[in-house]
């Protein structure tokens, strides 16, 4: 990076982009205090999407980028309030070198993730889509939908089971989508 983009060189009072770490799990803890507190600008882009769990399937709610979040500051004037605020580790650098995060970036990631900066990865399916079973006697178990029954509220599934392939009939509220909700989101932001 060039000279222009280090905190050292930006002229005081100039508010720019930085990633904060915060402590596991206190993304937005940690953001609303400074936003709070010190009146920045935060953004902590999140996902919601259904989870597979042993009581079944249940919508959760995580940081996109688990322990680190973003805000808008003058490095020169508070750095200082903010490596004291409450639920934020640090600000990232490397040694000396204090990374600023382009505008262009947040505005990207904010048009992916939406307006409350909470992005709803859908639970629906459709043919083809890698889905892991739910509850009952086939927890667990990873298959392929073949066939979407909408009236039934049934799925055709395609499975790897007792040596052979097999369909199955299951319940659609007994399956969940196998893709990782976060390789979701940064799949969108890379196609932008």
């Amino acid at each position: 990076m060039n000279d222009s983009l280090k905190p050292n060189s930006l002229p005081s009072f100039q508010l720019a982009w930085f990633c904060l770490r915060s402590q596991p799990k206190h993304e937005v803890i940690a953001a609303t205090h400074l936003q709070r507190r010190n009146s920045l600008e935060v953004f902590v882009p999140r996902v919601r999407f259904k989870r597979l769990t042993r009581k079944g399937q249940v919508w959760v709610t995580e940081a996109l980028f688990p322990s680190y979040f973003f805000a808008r500051f003058d490095w020169h004037t508070s750095l200082r309030e903010i490596y004291h605020s409450p639920g934020v580790s640090n600000v990232v650098h490397f040694g000396s070198h204090w990374p600023l995060i382009p505008e262009e970036t947040i505005a990207a990631l904010r048009a992916n993730v939406g307006e409350a900066d909470v992005h709803l990865i859908p639970d629906t399916v459709a043919a083809g889509d890698s889905v892991r079973i739910v509850g009952g006697s086939l927890h667990g178990l990873d298959a392929v939908v073949s066939r979407v029954m909408p009236g039934s509220k049934r799925v055709a599934v395609l499975m790897d089971f007792l040596g052979g392939q097999q369909t199955v009939e299951v319940d659609a509220n007994r399956i969940v989508k196998d893709a990782d909700s976060r390789e979701l989101i940064l799949g969108a932001e890379a196609r932008a």
